[in-house]
């Protein structure tokens, strides 16, 4: 899927630069960039929703003691 993007110039630069000096190719970086930051994205978004579930009373917390014992690691 082809998707049309501006990028910062410096962004640019450094695109064109860093398969020129490792020899991979834009496109895996492309592809790493993408992959990297959906990872974060959705990694950042889950946490929020949990974050603002939280004071709301829709997500249990538990404390070091009850982890710890459930965990079976009171020792």
């Amino acid at each position: 899927m082809a998707t049309p993007t501006r990028l910062d110039p410096d962004i640019k630069r450094w695109l064109d630069f860093l398969p020129s000096y490792t020899g991979r190719t834009k496109a895996f970086y492309l592809r790493e960039i993408i992959d990297k930051g959906i990872q974060h994205m959705e990694d950042y978004y889950l946490a929020a929703d949990v974050l603002e579930r939280i004071p709301k009373g829709q997500e249990r917390t538990y404390t070091d003691a009850e982890e710890t014992a459930r965990l079976g690691l009171e020792n």
